[in-house]
C-alpha cells in the first residue's frame, strides 16, 4: 500500500471517529471506499453519515471543485439521496480543522434549519423588505 493511500485510509478513519465521538453517529469508513470505487462504481468515503455523502480528502494540495465532481459523479452512480459533501485536511491540522465544501445550493437547506432551529422565521422574497 502506498503513504498516500495508507495517509488517504487513515483519514477516513479518523473522521468516522471523529463524527462519532462528536454526533453520536454510527459513522465508519466504507469498506473498499479508497479511491471511491468499488465494483458497482463510486461509493462515499464514509456510511452512517444521514443526509451527507462524503468525500474524504487528506492532501497538501487539493481542487475542491474536481473532488466536489467526484462526490457528485459517484452519489449519481449510486442513485444516493444524499448531499454531496467534501471534507478535507491538510498535514498537521487537527480533525476538527478540516474543511468542508458544498455547493450554495446544498448548503442553503442545513442553513435553513439551523435558522429555524434558533428561532429565525422564514419569510418568502416577496415578503422582505427591501435594502436602501
Amino acid at each position: 500500500m502506498s503513504a498516500s493511500k495508507r495517509k488517504g485510509d487513515g483519514y477516513e478513519r479518523e473522521l468516522a471517529g471523529y463524527l462519532r465521538e462528536n454526533l453520536g453517529i454510527d459513522c465508519h469508513r466504507a469498506p473498499l471506499s479508497g479511491g471511491g470505487f468499488v465494483i458497482a462504481g463510486g461509493t462515499a468515503d464514509l456510511v452512517g453519515t444521514p443526509l451527507l455523502f462524503v468525500e474524504a480528502k487528506r492532501t497538501e494540495k487539493i481542487s475542491v471543485r474536481a473532488a466536489l465532481r467526484q462526490a457528485c459523479r459517484n452519489k449519481a452512480t449510486t442513485n444516493s439521496p444524499e448531499t454531496p459533501i467534501v471534507i478535507t485536511r491538510q498535514n498537521r491540522m487537527t480533525t476538527g480543522e478540516s474543511l468542508v465544501v458544498l455547493t450554495l445550493d446544498d448548503f442553503l437547506p442545513f442553513y435553513e434549519a439551523a435558522l429555524e432551529k434558533h428561532g429565525y422565521a422564514h419569510q418568502p422574497a416577496e415578503q422582505q423588505q427591501p435594502r436602501a
